[in-house]
């Protein structure tokens, strides 16, 4: 016979729990290798010479491979679901202002956090609402290497 005790499952915060201004930290921080860099460029069919080929790269202005910054965004959104939007997403909805002020490089840790812009009921969707975010990302010396301004259209706990 089981025993019926409690149980937490993980879930994303609801559009209504979500505080405006507030800065959600997601951590770990996750260092990103090189075979990071070189599977997710060539798993997206991107060839670039700077992420793929050491020789190339270091006799560029940086000396030496970058991070593709395809794999930057994807890590600092991906950062934040399990606290912000696992379970209570419904769809992205677009992605504006997309920057990449420096280079990440093979072997930096990169730090995510997330920013809540603004937060809308959804005057189509009855128990859904538009939630505007800033996503950041930081290198281990706390320059930023990526932000983007998303939205979403999420779950809200209630009607």
């Amino acid at each position: 016979m089981s025993e019926h005790k409690p149980r937490v499952v993980q879930r994303g915060l609801y559009a209504d729990e979500l505080q405006t201004g507030v800065v959600y930290a997601h951590r770990p921080g996750r260092t990103v290798t090189e075979a990071d860099n070189v599977v997710f460029s060539t798993m997206t069919m991107n060839p670039q010479a700077l992420h793929l080929d050491a020789a190339w790269s270091e006799a560029s202005e940086f000396g030496e491979r970058l991070v593709n910054s395809m794999f930057t965004l994807a890590t600092i959104v991906g950062a934040s679901v399990s606290q912000l939007s696992q379970g209570t997403l419904v769809a992205n909805l677009g992605f504006s202002e997309v920057t990449f002020p420096r280079p990440l490089r093979i072997g930096d840790t990169l730090y995510s956090e997330t920013e809540v812009l603004s937060v809308r009921r959804s005057q189509s969707r009855p128990g859904q609402a538009v939630v505007t975010l800033v996503h950041t990302g930081r290198n281990q010396h706390d320059d930023v290497v990526a932000r983007a301004v998303r939205t979403t259209l999420m779950y809200r706990q209630a009607p």
